[in-house]
């Protein structure tokens, strides 16, 4: 397993292990825009892209979580876990927020089991479905 930057050779590979990317051109653009800006990060498994994630420093100047994604065949293997841990060990904050609908049960739980906790929710972002704001207070030695 190889965790790295992504670059703009891997777009076909990061839009194909994503659930909303094959239906929805904004979301290819986005995925494209965050290659661009140098904050996709992804886990490699043989030469194969497996999941990515998104961190940026957007979110009341912190870091934010903004999007993890593991591809269908790769879930329940820790490579969510593991691109959470890379993301708490490169802040350089005090804290690192994510978020997830209340429909997200499995995030829910990822979060939580890597020391997250929850902070607050934001309504009328999805229709019955509210985010929840959670934080990892980091740890400096």
């Amino acid at each position: 397993m190889r965790i790295r930057l992504a670059v703009t050779d891997d777009l076909a590979a990061l839009c194909a292990i994503d659930t909303i990317a094959p239906s929805d051109p904004k979301r290819r653009a986005d995925i494209a825009g965050w290659i661009e800006q140098g904050c996709c990060h992804l886990i490699e498994i043989d030469g194969e892209v497996a999941a990515y994630g998104v961190l940026s420093r957007h979110f009341f100047g912190h870091a934010f979580i903004e999007m993890l994604m593991v591809g269908a065949s790769w879930r329940r293997r820790g490579l969510g876990a593991a691109l959470i841990a890379h993301f708490q060990s490169m802040s350089s904050g005090v804290k690192l927020f994510s978020s997830t609908n209340m429909s997200n049960r499995p995030m829910q739980d990822l979060l939580v089991k890597a020391g997250f906790r929850p902070s607050g929710y934001i309504d009328n972002l999805d229709e019955n479905d509210p985010e929840i704001v959670f934080y990892s207070p980091l740890s400096r030695s």
